[in-house]
């Protein structure tokens, strides 16, 4: 009978106990780094004790670099920023622009608490006439009020996302048919070339007559501002999404291919089983590359078409020409920027559900 050394016992337990974490912490910096994180990993493999030199040297890389760049950029631009005198006065450094976005995020509540305060009087007189019985003078009474600079916000992102959603209902199958046939391909290819270096300011006074013969009215959800922007972003952002697509479908492993064939599937089965989950990785670059085309696009056309959005928000204040101005013009910047980069974040947390591959 043999007798199992303590010590060695409790360090094959340290050493399973130490393999399980790292295990946790690798799984973990895949989520990190589709969040922009992944500077905690290296930070947890130190204090889990693995290599701590090394893991400060991609800690310093990952994170304290970017973060120097920053406060670099930050000095600079407070520096120079009050040498350069404008129309509406010096620009504004880092501190005037920190400041104005405090006051834009106090004006939004501020306009937030005056539209809940006027839907609840509305509520209580409707209440009031359902109690005397006088049900026919019940009407529901729309807020007219200045829209708060989140609801700009909020306006953007909805409408990016819907003329995203149409030009990939329209760009994915147009690609995986260009990637499948040939013939389809030489068809579409000269359109593509044609249409895609367009700019938005020329699609977007077509698009408004368009819209303006087609749609009566300006309210509800599908108004005609809403469909002139986001019909502006699909016909400029499908793009990419087809050209990626096509390229992906077009380059699926032929011998795949033949086994579709010796298997006889037919094209239904041969695109969801084996040209969809193939091509995938190659149509979300393409999404991704769409989406932020999209964003660019929709602050152009609210700007031009006067829509609401973060883009008719600069051209208001461009317009206005106060001392603030600037400034928050500089804040919209930075939210167009921020927006753009989640937006992409979104994009990528999608394809590491979906996909497998690392190239992205």
């Amino acid at each position: 009978m043999t007798t199992v050394d303590p010590e060695y016992a409790r360090e094959a337990e340290r050493e399973a106990r130490r393999a399980r974490l790292f295990t946790r912490i690798n799984k973990a910096d895949a989520w990190f780094r589709v969040l922009g994180l992944a500077w905690i990993t290296p930070i947890l493999k130190a204090a889990a004790g693995d290599n701590p030199r090394a893991q400060m040297n991609d800690t310093w890389l990952l994170l304290g670099v970017p973060l120097v760049a920053i406060a670099a950029f930050l000095l600079l631009w407070g520096t120079l920023a009050p040498r350069v005198q404008t129309s509406l006065g010096a620009v504004p450094g880092p501190a005037e622009v920190w400041h104005e976005a405090v006051l834009l995020h106090q004006d939004a509540e501020a306009k937030a608490a005056k539209k809940e305060k006027f839907e609840t009087m509305v509520a209580a007189r409707n209440e009031k006439l359902i109690a005397a019985g006088k049900e026919d003078q019940v009407k529901d009474v729309a807020y007219t009020g200045a829209p708060s600079y989140y609801e700009q916000i909020w306006t953007s992102i909805k409408t990016v996302f819907f003329g995203f959603l149409i030009g990939s209902c329209v760009a994915i199958p147009l690609g995986i048919l260009a990637g499948l046939s040939p013939y389809a391909n030489s068809a579409i290819n000269p359109l593509v070339q044609i249409f895609k270096p367009v700019s938005p300011l020329a699609w977007l006074p077509i698009v408004t007559m368009i819209i303006s013969a087609a749609v009566a009215t300006n309210d509800g959800l599908f108004s005609k501002s809403f469909l002139i922007s986001a019909i502006t972003v699909t016909l400029c952002s499908l793009w990419p999404t087809l050209i990626n697509t096509a390229l992906g479908v077009a380059s699926i492993d032929k011998d795949l291919v033949n086994v579709s064939k010796v298997l006889k599937m037919n094209t239904w089965t041969k695109i969801t089983k084996l040209v969809l989950p193939s091509a995938l990785p190659l149509i979300f670059t393409g999404l991704r590359l769409s989406l932020g085309v999209g964003w660019m696009v929709l602050i152009a056309a609210e700007m031009l078409a006067q829509n609401p959005g973060l883009g008719k928000f600069v051209w208001d204040e461009f317009q206005n020409g106060s001392s603030s101005s600037l400034a928050k013009i500089m804040v919209a910047v930075f939210t167009i920027g921020i927006i753009g980069f989640l937006l992409d974040r979104v994009m990528f947390a999608l394809q590491s559900l979906f996909t497998f591959s690392n190239n992205r």
